[in-house]
């Protein structure tokens, strides 16, 4: 069904997203009959970036003891509203907080600092969304000559990293210049966010390649 809706919207490159909607809980639905649940697929082109990002500080951004906390959801609301806030102040994304201050993800992507040899990310019980990119990257860091490990972290671990950067699936590897007026590093993208760049496009270039041959 994605192929179809990729062909029928004539996608050279872009992005998709598949949505599943449970139809059969809460008091506000009627008599008539409904599916128990609805697949809805949208494609889109992809969206532009910066090359370097900007990025503020929300707190109490995610509920890390929200059963819900990890899970990829259409309430997106929140997030909607922090960064709608952020882009008016003239950053571009936010870093989220959680109930114990400590750092979880941005609205849309997961949140990494290098710090000498070493790349550290948020643990998952920090409430952030375990994103594809992340674990991708935590797979092929050796070919970047790094280590990636999770680690609790908090806003100083950000503000005295040499590099910080974020990932989504549509973003890749972005690098962070300044977080709330402390700049990182030296403000520009640094060597181990460019060599993580590199191998997460090698790895992608492998994939779709290595698809195609087997859908031959």
């Amino acid at each position: 069904m994605l192929q179809e809706v990729i062909r029928a919207n004539q996608v050279k490159e872009g992005c998709a997203r598949i949505y599943l909607v449970w139809n059969t809980v809460g008091g506000w639905r009627g008599d008539e009959k409904m599916p128990d649940v609805d697949l809805v697929i949208t494609s889109a082109d992809l969206p532009h970036y910066p090359e370097i990002v900007r990025l503020t500080v929300r707190e109490h951004g995610r509920h890390a003891a929200s059963p819900l906390a990890g899970v990829k959801t259409i309430s997106w609301l929140n997030s909607v509203w922090a960064v709608a806030e952020a882009q008016r102040a003239g950053f571009d994304e936010v870093v989220l907080l959680n109930e114990r201050g400590e750092v979880s993800e941005c609205t849309a992507a997961n949140i990494f600092a290098v710090k000498g040899a070493k790349v550290i990310t948020p643990p998952l019980s920090s409430g952030c969304l375990e994103g594809v990119t992340r674990g991708v990257l935590m797979e092929i860091a050796s070919e970047a000559s790094t280590s990636v490990v999770e680690q609790t972290m908090r806003l100083e671990d950000l503000y005295g990293a040499e590099e910080v950067f974020v990932t989504s699936t549509n973003r890749n590897v972005i690098g962070v210049k300044e977080i709330a007026g402390h700049t990182i590093g030296n403000g520009t993208t640094g060597p181990i966010t460019k060599k993580l760049d590199e191998a997460f496009d090698a790895y992608i270039q492998e994939y779709v390649e290595r698809r195609l041959t087997t859908s031959r």
